[in-house]
């Protein structure tokens, strides 16, 4: 089978790291769909517009590994409990595709614009199809061992003068995303600044006590 890359899509992310773990959990990241020039035609989008989410089906470019592991270590645990590759949503799978649910803002001509996303810039797009509630949406689903764990937030202490420093359309998004925990599961040192790239600037903190700080905002 042939996959074709049919669409790209921009956001605040050049790397994987500080992306939210899942799409849909920090609603300020948006990101916008740029079409391939083979399937840039409107006509494919018509009726997409009454829907209020869409799935992505995208490519892992940024996480590809030469041979795959029948087990890996997911977040939601740590990072030290080992889980079958197939329980989880780890990026290193035997085909490295990815499923992501993010709401459809609006679309121009042949572009969407989407919020709730997962994805770093440039990610190859294979497909999107029309998120379904009667189908997709059910009430009685379990969640497996991700479901017995706590969920884990931080508390953001971001100074409104560094914050001033981000475009206003990207401040929301910003506290979201660190409130997410962006670092590896397994680093928790108190000591260490940690750097992510969002929206053409480095955002740096540090975490202790669940309280994540951030100690500078350098334009890149």
């Amino acid at each position: 089978m042939k996959l074709e890359v049919i669409a790209k899509i921009r956001t605040d992310f050049p790397t994987k790291f500080g992306l939210p773990r899942q799409s849909g959990l920090v609603p300020g990241l948006c990101g916008k769909i740029v079409f391939e020039k083979k399937y840039r035609n409107p006509q494919a989008l018509r009726g997409l517009e009454g829907f209020s989410h869409i799935w992505l089906i995208w490519g892992f470019n940024l996480a590809k590994k030469e041979d795959w592991s029948p087990t890996v270590r997911p977040p939601r645990l740590g990072g030290n409990t080992r889980m079958g590759v197939f329980a989880t949503r780890s990026p290193f799978r035997p085909n490295s595709i990815g499923l992501s649910c993010v709401k459809l803002e609006k679309i121009e001509g042949d572009t969407l614009y989407v919020s709730g996303i997962d994805l770093a810039d440039n990610t190859p797009i294979y497909d999107i199809k029309p998120y379904l509630p009667y189908a997709d949406a059910k009430i009685d689903a379990t969640g497996g061992f991700a479901e017995n764990v706590e969920p884990y937030m931080l508390e953001v202490e971001f100074d409104e003068e560094l914050l001033s420093l981000l475009p206003e359309d990207k401040r929301e998004g910003a506290i979201g995303m660190l409130s997410q925990d962006p670092r590896p599961s397994y680093n928790d040192d108190e000591d260490r600044i940690f750097g992510v790239e969002y929206a053409g600037y480095d955002v740096r903190f540090k975490v202790k006590n669940k309280t994540l700080t951030v100690c500078e905002v350098i334009k890149r």
